[in-house]
């Protein structure tokens, strides 16, 4: 076995179908993973650093047949290809929420500083005055919401569709057993067993 880098996934399973959703009626290669599984996949990424390239090491205790293991790495991928296509569509939506939301913002700010100079020239006063100053800060309270789509909220979902991007080129390696000795122990049995029809 090669051991561990810092890019490695290690992930023990007792079968290689623990690793995905054991509900799902779908053919192997296109199951979901189980939901344990992709949550410490995608948590264990989230330790790897930036620019590293993860690797999926899988641990299991029982033997695979060859097929199976040779569809693994597809049936990964493809996964975490349909979850970033997700979320490279949240992140379009909001963006375009942000785009709209900031447009409106501009639009009632604008709206707000008008009225408030209108008022403050048609009727000079305290009362005025306080009108005025309301009116602003009401206007600046409706552009918090576009400013925090814009500044802020989009950089989770940037990091998620990253990451998962990452995940969906993922190599996926699998470690299995040694079952040399099992098979010598098969060799023997049935070189015994002509053995034995010989002597008969």
């Amino acid at each position: 076995m090669n051991p561990a880098s810092k890019s490695d996934i290690t992930l023990s399973l007792r079968e290689l179908a623990q690793l995905f959703n054991s509900m799902d009626p779908s053919p192997f290669g296109d199951r979901d993973l189980d939901g344990a599984a992709e949550e410490f996949i995608t948590s264990s990424a989230r330790e790897l650093p930036p620019r590293q390239e993860p690797e999926l090491v899988l641990l299991l205790a029982v033997p695979t047949a060859a097929s199976n293991a040779n569809e693994v790495e597809k049936a990964v991928r493809r996964y975490f290809a349909k979850r970033a296509a997700i979320k490279r569509l949240e992140f379009g939506q909001l963006m375009r929420r942000g785009r709209l939301s900031l447009g409106v913002g501009l639009l009632f700010l604008v709206i707000c500083l008008l009225l408030g100079e209108l008022v403050a020239k048609s009727s000079p006063g305290a009362a005025s005055d306080i009108l005025k100053e309301g009116l602003t800060i009401v206007g600046w309270v409706a552009m918090w919401r576009p400013l925090e789509i814009c500044l802020y909220d989009w950089w989770p979902l940037y990091e998620d569709r990253r990451r998962l991007d990452k995940l969906a080129r993922m190599r996926v390696r699998i470690v299995v057993p040694e079952i040399l000795p099992l098979r010598l122990f098969k060799a023997l049995d049935e070189k015994r067993d002509e053995l034995t029809d010989t002597a008969a």
